[in-house]
């Protein structure tokens, strides 16, 4: 039987897919992640059509491999980060996937969705507001020491 250990990467390999719209958000969010010196490969889709391109290596995208983070915002045209999770969710190869949802809306349906479906996090970007550095911060601090699921191969 293989334990995690002997199958674990390094968390260095984790790469991030940030499925978010707002170009400003965007960069407010590569800043973060620079500035808390966290420098794991992030990738930018801009609906979750486009980040289950990534995902799945379709639409012409490289596939990003395990392991990954998805951090997503909820309010995106084509496919909102609500109805890309719950797509992820019914996926086997992405269903174990961590998602965090980080999202202006603080609508208590869109909570309720979001850990329906499993989310690791749900952030309200004004919440976050000026200790965003810090979210990102213990984001980093997160994915150093927990475990992940085995890559599905």
């Amino acid at each position: 039987m293989e334990t995690r250990n002997s199958r674990a990467r390094p968390h260095g390999d984790l790469k991030v897919l940030l499925a978010e719209d707002d170009d400003g958000d965007a960069k407010a969010v590569l800043r973060a992640f620079r500035k808390a010196r966290v420098a794991n490969g992030i990738t930018r889709a801009v609906d979750g059509v486009e980040a289950l391109d990534y995902l799945r290596g379709t639409g012409g995208k490289e596939r990003i491999k395990p392991p990954f983070v998805l951090l997503a915002d909820i309010n995106m045209p084509r496919m909102n980060g609500i109805e890309l999770v719950r797509e992820m969710r019914e996926d086997p190869e992405l269903s174990s996937t961590v998602v965090f949802f980080l999202t202006t809306s603080s609508h208590d349906q869109d909570i309720d969705a979001a850990y329906g479906l499993n989310a690791a996090g749900y952030i309200v970007k004004e919440t976050a507001g000026r200790d965003f550095l810090q979210l990102v911060g213990m984001i980093g601090r997160y994915w150093r020491i927990v475990e992940f699921p085995a890559a599905h191969t």
